[in-house]
C-alpha cells in the first residue's frame, strides 16, 4: 500500500465558522471550497471540515465534535504565535503559555465546533521524560 495523503476531516454544524478559523487565524489556504466541504491546506499539511448532516456520512454517526478533539499544531515560534493570536479578539485562550516536563511549549486557544488547538513548540523534556523518547 501507497499512502498518498492522510488528514484529519472535521464534522461541523458551521463549517464557514471552522473554515473562517483556519484560514484566517491558523492561515490555512482553501484548496476545495462548498458549503457542505472545505478542503485546507497550510503547507504539506492538510484539513478539512464536512458538514455534520451530510448525506456522504452513514446514518446514526451524522453529528458535529461535541468535545474531545484536540489538534496539535507544531510550530517554530510558540511564543510568537502566542502573541498574535492572544491579541486576535476572535481567539479564547483557555490553557495559558507554559512549559511541560515532558518537552513542550504550549498553549491551547478553543476553535469553533468544540475542538481545541494546541500549539506546541518542542523544548528539551526533564530527564525523567528523556528516556520515554525514542532515540533517532
Amino acid at each position: 500500500m501507497t499512502v498518498t495523503s492522510f488528514y484529519p476531516v472535521l464534522m461541523s454544524d458551521d463549517v464557514a465558522a471552522a473554515a473562517f478559523f483556519y484560514r484566517e487565524v491558523v492561515g490555512f489556504e482553501p484548496v476545495f471550497e462548498s458549503d457542505w466541504y472545505v478542503s485546507l491546506r497550510l503547507g504539506a499539511f492538510e484539513l478539512a471540515i464536512l458538514a455534520s448532516d451530510h448525506e456522504t456520512i452513514p446514518d446514526g454517526y451524522r453529528r458535529p465534535i461535541q468535545g474531545g478533539m484536540l489538534l496539535n499544531l507544531e510550530v517554530d515560534d510558540v511564543d510568537a504565535v502566542h502573541e498574535r493570536l492572544a491579541a486576535d479578539e476572535r481567539v479564547r485562550i483557555v490553557q495559558a503559555l507554559r512549559d511541560e516536563e515532558f518537552g513542550q511549549r504550549h498553549f491551547i486557544a478553543a476553535a469553533p465546533g468544540g475542538v481545541l488547538l494546541d500549539v506546541i513548540q518542542p523544548i528539551e523534556p526533564s530527564a525523567e521524560f528523556l528516556a520515554a523518547y525514542a532515540s533517532d
